[in-house]
C-alpha cells in the first residue's frame, strides 16, 4: 500500500508537498484541524485515515501539541546535567502549564538549560531572561569552542562563497566518473553510524533505471548529545550543500532534498538563506555555468520524530505518509522517495566532500587508520571542562580527547554514552583502550556514530538512565514492527516497576526481550538500544544486581 501511496504523492512532486501543507496547516494553533486534513486528503487523493495517521504521529503536529508556546529540551544531556526542572520551574512564571511542551534535543548539550521559543532556541543562562526574550522575541546566540587536531577538513573557517563558486566551477570542468573515482579512493564512509561508503551509494544510483532520482540530506539525525549536525548546518552550510551538489552532479541527479529537524530552527534559516544565495549567483538552477547540468534544492522542516533519522522512515516523511520504516531490499538507490533511486546521506558525510574533491581522494584517505579514513566531529556535552565541538583524525586515542581537548570532567563521571541513545555505554576506565574509529568501537563492543558524548555522573542512577533509553524508544518507535513497538514499552515498563517497589526483573527474561529487540526489529532503533543496555549490564552489574532476580 505504500509504493501506491508514494506514486500518488510523486504527482504533484516536492513543489506541492503534502507534508509542509500539513505544517502549515498545523501553525496557528500547534496542530492541523479536522477540516484541513480532510481538505488536503481529498487535494493529495490520500485518504482521510493516511493523512490523519501521518499528521498524529510527530511530536509538533498531533493534537496534544494544540496551544504550546514554549518546550522544554527532553535530551539524555539535559537530563543527566539535572538542569530542565529548575527550568520548567522558572518557564511556568510565564507560562501556563498546558502552554509548556517538549522537544528533543535541541543540540544545546554543551550548557544545557535549553529551551526553544517562538522559532529560537535559547540555552544556559538564557532561561534568566526568559521575560525580555518573551516581550521582544530577542535572540540570544550560544557560543561553544571549535577545534581540531591534526588536519582540519570541517572546522577550519570558511572561505567565503566567492571560494565555494570557484571549486564549483572547477567541478563541474570534471568528469563525473573522475570524481566518482576520487570520492572511492577516499574511502570515505557515513558519518552516522554505520558507517557506508558514500561512492558505493553514488555509483548504485547513478547505474539505477530512470531520469528521476534525488540526493537527500539527513538533517533529521536528532542523536541527544551530537550537536555536530547543527554546528555544520549553522556555520558551514556551503560545505553541505556544495557537497550535495557534487553529489548530485555524479549521479546524474537534479534535485536535492534538505530535510532539516525542526528542532534546529536557526539552521533551517541559515540554509534556506543559503540556498538563495546560490541562486543568485546563478551556481543552481538550468545549465549550471554553462556545463549542461540542472540542480535544484527544496529545504524542508521536519516536525518532531526521531525515527526520522532512519533513511527510509524519511523519505515517507517527505512524501506526507506516517513516517514508518520500509522493508529492505530495494533499497532507496533503487526505490526511494516517491519510488525513484534516491541517495540519503547525513549532513558530516556529505560536508566532507568538497574537501576531497578540491585535495583528492588520497588526501584524504591519508588522514585516518585502516578503513576509518578521514576525520571525525566529536560533540562533548556540559561535563567536560571544554565543551564543544572538535575535529580529530580517525584513529585519535579517545583519552586525548577526553582529558586533553575536553579539559577532562568537571564532576566525578562513571560512564559515557557514545554515538547517541543507540551507541555504546562507555565506563571511564575504558577510556584509555578506544580510538576514535569505527573498527576500535567495534571491536571493543561499542559503536562511534555521532562520536556525541553524553556523561553520566557518578551521582546519576544508571538504571534510571536505562529506563530513559527504553521510555525514549517507546516514544520514538514507529510502530510498525512488534519488536520495537512492544519491546520497548515493555523494557521501560520493568525497569520502572523495579524502582518503584520490592518488584526484582527476572534476568533471563530480560535477555530474552534484549534479543528480539536486536534480531527481530526492522531498524536500528529497536535494533540498537540493547548495545547500551548490554554494556550496563556487563560493566556496572554491581550497581544494577539490585533491581533483577537471577534464577
Amino acid at each position: 500500500m505504500s509504493k501506491n501511496l508514494s506514486e500518488l504523492a510523486g504527482r504533484k512532486g516536492l513543489t506541492e508537498n503534502l507534508f509542509e501543507q500539513l505544517g502549515i496547516a498545523a501553525q496557528p494553533a500547534g496542530t492541523p484541524s479536522l477540516e484541513r486534513m480532510d481538505q488536503l486528503a481529498t487535494e493529495f487523493v490520500m485518504g482521510t485515515a493516511n493523512v490523519y495517521g501521518a499528521a498524529s504521529f510527530y511530536d509538533l503536529l498531533r493534537q496534544e501539541n494544540k496551544g504550546k508556546k514554549v518546550y522544554v529540551c527532553n535530551g539524555s544531556s539535559c537530563m543527566t546535567a539535572g538542569t530542565q526542572e529548575a527550568l520548567k520551574e522558572k518557564l511556568s512564571i510565564h507560562f501556563e502549564s498546558n502552554e509548556i511542551g517538549e522537544m528533543c534535543c535541541l543540540g544545546r548539550c554543551h550548557e544545557n538549560s535549553s529551551f526553544y521559543f517562538d522559532g529560537k532556541n535559547y540555552s544556559g543562562t538564557a532561561i534568566d531572561q526568559i521575560g525580555e526574550i518573551k516581550k521582544n522575541n530577542t535572540q540570544i546566540t550560544d557560543r561553544y569552542p571549535v577545534s581540531f587536531l591534526g588536519t582540519p577538513v570541517l572546522t577550519t573557517a570558511s572561505p567565503g562563497l566567492e571560494a565555494y563558486q570557484a571549486l564549483w566551477s572547477e567541478t563541474l570542468k570534471h568528469p563525473a566518473t573522475e570524481l566518482l573515482s576520487e570520492l572511492t579512493t577516499s574511502g570515505l564512509r557515513g558519518r552516522g553510524g554505520a558507517g557506508f561508503p558514500i561512492a558505493f551509494k553514488l555509483n548504485a544510483c547513478r547505474e539505477a533505471a530512470g531520469q528521476t532520482k534525488f540526493i537527500v540530506c539527513n538533517a533529521d539525525e536528532g542523536d541527544p548529545g551530537a550537536y555536530s549536525d547543527r554546528y555544520l548546518l549553522e556555520q558551514h552550510p556551503y560545505l553541505v550543500l556544495l557537497g550535495m551538489m557534487t553529489a548530485g552532479y555524479i549521479t546524474g541527479v537534479e534535485t536535492g532534498v534538505v530535510y532539516i529537524r525542526a528542532e534546529y530552527p536557526e539552521a533551517i534559516t541559515i540554509i534556506g538563506d543559503a540556498v538563495q544565495a546560490l541562486q543568485e549567483r546563478q551556481l543552481l538552477g538550468e545549465n549550471i555555468l554553462n556545463s549542461g547540468f540542472n540542480f535544484h534544492f527544496k529545504v524542508i522542516r521536519a516536525q518532531g520524530a526521531y525515527i526520522c533519522g532512519e533513511e527510509t522512515a524519511l523519505l515517507s516523511s517527505i512524501e506526507g505518509q506516517r513516517p514508518e520504516v520500509r522493508v529492505r531490499p530495494p533499497y532507496p538507490v533503487q526505490q526511494g522517495l516517491f519510488n525513484k533511486p534516491t541517495v540519503v546521506n547525513n549532513v558530516e558525510t556529505l560536508a566532507c566532500i568538497p574537501y576531497i574533491i578540491q585535495n583528492g581522494g588520497k588526501a584524504f584517505a591519508s588522514l585516518g587508520v585502516g578503513r576509518s579514513t578521514g576525520t571525525k566531529l566529536v560533540s562533548l556535552d556540559g561535563f567536560f571542562k571544554r565543551p564543544g565541538i572538535y575535529e580529530v583524525e580517525m584513529g585519535t586515542p579517545l583519552s586525548l580527547v577526553v582529558n586533553e581537548l575536553g579539559g577532562g570532567f568537571r564532576t566525578a563521571i562513571k560512564a559515557m554514552h557514545i554515538g547517541g541513545p543507540l551507541g555504546g555505554l562507555v565506563p571511564v576506565g575504558k577510556i584509555d583502550e578506544l580510538t576514535i574509529d569505527f573498527e576500535s568501537f567495534s571491536q571493543h563492543g561499542f559503536l562511534l556514530g555521532h562520536a556525541s558524548i553524553v556523561c553520566i555522573p557518578e551521582v546519576f542512577p544508571l538504571v534510571r538512565y536505562l529506563e530513559h533509553l527504553f521510555q525514549f524508544t517507546a516514544h520514538e518507535s514507529c510502530g510498525k514492527c512488534f519488536p520495537c513497538r512492544l519491546g520497548s514499552t515493555r523494557g521501560y515498563e520493568l525497569l520502572r516497576k523495579a524502582q518503584e517497589g520490592d518488584y526484582k526483573i527476572e534476568r533471563k527474561l530480560f535477555d530474552d526481550l534484549l534479543e528480539t529487540l536486536e534480531i527481530g526489529s526492522l531498524c536500528a532503533l529497536g535494533g540498537g538500544l540493547p548495545l547500551p543496555v548490554k554494556n550496563a549490564l556487563h560493566y556496572f552489574d554491581k550497581e544494577l544486581s539490585p533491581y533483577f532476580k537471577r534464577t
